[in-house]
């Protein structure tokens, strides 16, 4: 079997991935919380994780891997966001919801088997909390309930840091009735006209630490095997996930391997709204074919920065064009179905190498263009297939990818000024050809003649 390398985060090396269970690999990833657009920040980690769990599958089989990716849709950005538009919070949520599920679909990323709602497990949540005040680990004050960190002596393993660096770099809220600062909510009151739940504690809302910790362990058992997210979910969220899961089964090591994806960068500066750098999937998507975005995040290997630039997209489409270009013009092949190749696996198998998978496929688009038999055409463009599906990669149709989502009469007009363009050329009206092809460049559609006839495809 395929040996799998990861960078843990929580050993702070490359670790050889080795599953509790090889007949129920299970993976948790934080997903987002629904109160608004998904930005650029929001795709990265999901297609990141999408190719880990593409691996996953192949290397143990689809039917032994649980992959769980939550939804949290109770939180103070949701309040806000309330408070700002005076919609709903179920109509907030729902609307986010249903735009980060068309935004992933387009991407290409597979859906998890489980995306669970926070709102789906607060029975759980009590339960966690429960647990944890009869470990000792947790104490109410002021109609909360918070986590008490000097309970556990290995706070702060994750992110391998300091009390005093911990307090320094996150945004705690210093209260009397905490008894370290770094102490966080588990449960805190909510308003009459605030979502909550009746709890032990009165009415209520859980802090957003908890939940995961609570869907995880309902979903997956209190020990599973790879917990993922961005970079910056390291601390506070993930080292406090940690805490109290383990403090509430002391027994469990909560997740084995904790894989963390690099910060996202516009042009070398961190996307903000304040710098006016910052932007949505849907506003990327609207200029910029989907697939392009998926390529370009995997350009950069996931444990690094990556440095989001409009020059990098459009290197990004100009590479999908060639890799398209190849199957379009080996369409008279049959389509035969292969697996993927051991080179594509290996590299991905170390620690998600997408650059390297990458330069594979360029490897194969070389050759079957080079091909000159059907049969060794055939076998190089499902080869091809075959690896960029471990990439999510080429599941356009390639006449669709060059012509675009253009309506009929869009398309039958250009058949038609390629026709008069033709009839021009016989009747060596070269003035006129000429002003055809440059009418439709100008559209962004670009012709291409041969000795079949001429091909059209939009730029």
């Amino acid at each position: 079997m395929t040996q799998i390398y990861l960078h843990n985060t929580l050993k702070q090396r490359k670790d050889l991935f080795t599953p509790i269970d090889a007949n129920n690999v299970r993976m948790y990833v934080c997903g987002p919380t629904v109160y608004d657009k998904a930005h650029l920040g929001n795709a990265k980690t999901p297609v990141v994780y999408d190719v880990l769990y593409r691996l996953l599958c192949q290397v143990y089989g689809k039917e032994h891997v649980t992959y769980v990716s939550n939804i949290t849709d109770v939180d103070d950005k949701i309040l806000n966001k309330h408070k700002e538009t005076g919609k709903s919070i179920r109509e907030i949520t729902e609307q986010t919801y249903n735009w980060y599920i068309e935004d992933m679909a387009k991407l290409n990323v597979l859906s998890p088997n489980y995306r669970p709602r926070a709102t789906e497990y607060i029975a759980d949540m009590i339960k966690l909390v429960e647990k944890l005040l009869a470990n000792g680990h947790a104490y109410e004050a002021e109609k909360q309930v918070l986590f008490d960190v000097d309970s556990m002596p290995d706070y702060g393993s994750l992110s391998g840091r300091s009390m005093k660096e911990m307090l320094a770099g996150a945004r705690i809220e210093v209260a009397d009735y905490k008894k370290n600062p770094a102490d966080f909510i588990l449960w805190k009151p909510s308003e009459a006209d605030q979502p909550g739940w009746d709890s032990p504690w009165g009415y209520g809302r859980p802090g957003w630490h908890l939940e995961c910790s609570a869907m995880s362990s309902k979903l997956l058992g209190n020990d599973f095997d790879i917990h993922g997210g961005g970079s910056d979910l390291i601390f506070p969220h993930h080292e406090n996930e940690l805490a109290q899961s383990c403090g509430a089964y002391p027994d469990s090591h909560f997740a084995r391997y904790w894989v963390h994806t690099g910060m996202l960068m516009i042009n070398g500066v961190k996307m903000s709204k304040s710098l006016g750098n910052f932007y949505t999937v849907d506003e990327v998507l609207a200029k910029h074919p989907a697939e392009a975005l998926r390529l370009l995040f995997l350009t950069t290997h996931y444990h690094q920065p990556f440095n989001f630039t409009f020059e990098g997209l459009s290197q990004a489409k100009s590479v999908l064009d060639k890799f398209y270009n190849a199957l379009l013009k080996n369409a008279d092949v049959t389509d035969i179905k292969a697996e993927p190749s051991e080179k594509i696996i290996a590299a991905l198998a170390d620690d998600l190498n997408t650059p390297l998978a990458l330069s594979y496929l360029h490897e194969t688009v070389n050759a079957l263009n080079k091909a000159e038999n059907k049969e060794e055409r055939a076998q190089l463009k499902a080869q091809l297939r075959a690896d960029a599906y471990m990439l999510g990669l080429l599941y356009n149709d390639p006449e669709t990818w060059f012509k675009g989502d253009n309506s009929d009469d869009d398309a039958a007009e250009i058949e038609a000024l390629i026709t008069k363009r033709a009839e021009a050329k016989q009747n060596k009206d070269w003035a006129t050809a000429d002003a055809i092809r440059n009418q439709l460049k100008e559209r962004g559609i670009v012709l291409e003649d041969s000795p079949t006839g001429t091909t059209w495809k939009k730029i």
